[in-house]
């Protein structure tokens, strides 16, 4: 019987520390997130008050240098 205690305080203690672990993994993960949607945003307010110049010039009506 306190074989199996024993046993049991040891599955009890792996499973805490791989719970801490996935803890950390999912507090890292939610950081990347975090700073990833931060960029986004950047991004977006950056694209959206750059000047829109749209080149309607068709590249076939440029002529090359050697001709």
């Amino acid at each position: 019987m306190e074989d199996r205690v024993s046993e049991l305080e040891v599955r009890i203690t792996l499973a805490e520390d791989l719970v801490e672990e996935l803890n950390l993994t999912v507090y890292r993960q939610q950081q990347q997130i975090d700073l990833l949607q931060q960029q986004l945003r950047h991004l977006y307010r950056h694209l959206q008050e750059a000047p829109t110049t749209v080149d309607k010039s068709n590249p076939r009506d440029d002529i090359p240098p050697h001709y």
